[in-house]
């Protein structure tokens, strides 16, 4: 089922991302120095927001017509996983987005690398998210 192999496709892209950020960028900005951490987290977080809003809506979408299509429950669980990076990103994330948003670089200090960690633990759940639908979509697609 091709829409099935999709949805599998960009909830993989998804969890990879989120990966990549918790592995690899998260703990290269921490070794910068405060205003220098800011000044790359919002960029690379607005990019980055873009990027993986779509690959979520596009990979719950996609979970939810294979499921429709074949019945099977995994295809389900898989896009309300995926899909529940939104309400987890603009209810419990979104306050610390916004908070880092509105701090000029020049103005940041201690608080804004409490804030960045705090950022980090809590991106760690998209993470898991991603790799929960992953795992689903693929088990429904054996």
């Amino acid at each position: 089922m091709l829409t099935g192999l999709l949805a599998l496709v960009t909830a993989a892209a998804f969890a990879g991302a989120a990966f990549y950020v918790n592995f690899a960028e998260q703990p290269a900005r921490l070794a910068l120095d405060d205003r220098a951490l800011l000044a790359e987290w919002k960029p690379s977080y607005k990019r980055g927001f873009m990027m993986q809003a779509s690959l979520a809506v596009v990979s719950g979408l996609l979970g939810l017509a294979a499921w429709w299509s074949s019945g099977e429950a995994a295809w389900l669980v898989g896009a309300l996983l995926i899909l529940a990076n939104w309400p987890y990103t603009l209810i419990v994330i979104r306050p610390t987005n916004d908070a880092l948003n509105a701090t000029e670089i020049a103005a940041a200090g201690p608080p804004t690398r409490a804030a960045v960690v705090r950022w980090g633990a809590l991106h760690a759940v998209r993470t898991a998210l991603g790799t929960m639908a992953t795992l689903s979509f693929l088990s429904a697609a054996l």
